[in-house]
């Protein structure tokens, strides 16, 4: 019986420092709720964005494929020689055998 004496003090003093510990517990996951929020809706806007983009080619391809007077097959071929014009003639030959001529 002599030791609940104790234990009352003892009760009395870790109440308010278990209120203090649990308010700052709650405040810290605040905090983290609030910084992954944040985050998130970063996040969403980018993707956002980029459906948004993928959805203009989208539309841009489709009127190309659904435009009667457009030659698909046409266009495609002319991308292949433009592509291949620019890679072969992209830069200076590395095995130039002529100096300058002054």
């Amino acid at each position: 019986m002599e030791n609940i004496g104790v234990f009352v003090p003892i009760i009395a003093l870790m109440i308010p420092i278990v209120a203090i510990w649990t308010k700052h517990q709650q405040k810290l996951a605040q905090m983290n709720v609030q910084t992954t929020a944040q985050a998130t809706a970063e996040k969403a806007a980018q993707y956002a964005s980029k459906v948004q983009d993928l959805e203009d080619r989208v539309r841009v391809l489709e009127r190309i494929v659904t435009d009667k007077g457009y030659d698909v097959a046409t266009q495609i071929e002319a991308l292949r020689d433009q592509r291949s014009v620019e890679e072969r003639d992209g830069g200076v030959p590395l095995d130039i055998k002529q100096g300058e001529r002054a």
